[in-house]
C-alpha cells in the first residue's frame, strides 16, 4: 500500500495549486481519501475527505469555497485543487487513507487524524508574499 503526494511548492497570496494523491495496492472503491496538514508544533487537522463509494466529500470551514477534492478512479488519484490561498494555509498536505470513507462520525465528532489507515509522506505548501 502506498500513497504519494505531489503538486505542493510556494505561491503568493491569492494564487492557486493542485495537489495529487496517487494511491497503489487498494482502489479508491475501497477507502476514503482524506487530505490533512500540519505546521511545526501543531496538531494534524483535517482538510478534506472524499468517498465516492459512500457518496461524500467534507471540508473544514476554514477551506470551503476555496479548496475542492476529486478524484480520477482511472487514475487511481485523488486531487485538491486549492485557490485564493492565504498564508495560514502554509502546512505540509498528507493524504491519508479512511476506512469509515468520510463517515461524520470520525469527521464531525471525533479527531479524523486518529482513525486512518495509511498516509503519504506529504509536500510542503507555502504560501508566502
Amino acid at each position: 500500500v502506498q500513497l504519494v503526494e505531489s503538486g505542493g511548492g510556494s505561491v503568493q497570496p491569492g494564487g492557486s495549486l493542485r495537489l495529487s494523491c496517487e494511491v497503489s495496492g487498494f482502489t479508491l472503491a475501497d477507502y476514503g481519501i482524506a487530505w490533512f496538514r500540519q505546521v511545526p508544533g501543531k496538531e494534524r487537522e483535517g482538510v478534506s475527505c472524499i468517498s465516492t463509494t459512500a457518496g461524500r466529500s467534507r471540508y473544514v470551514d476554514s477551506v470551503k469555497g476555496r479548496f475542492t477534492i476529486s478524484n480520477d478512479a482511472a487514475k487511481n488519484t485523488v486531487y485538491l485543487q486549492m485557490n485564493s490561498l492565504r498564508p495560514d494555509d502554509t502546512a505540509v498536505y498528507y493524504c491519508a487513507a479512511d476506512p469509515l470513507r468520510c463517515h461524520e462520525g470520525l469527521w464531525v465528532y471525533s479527531q479524523p487524524q486518529h482513525g486512518m489507515d495509511y498516509w503519504g509522506k506529504g509536500t510542503q505548501v507555502t504560501v508566502s508574499s
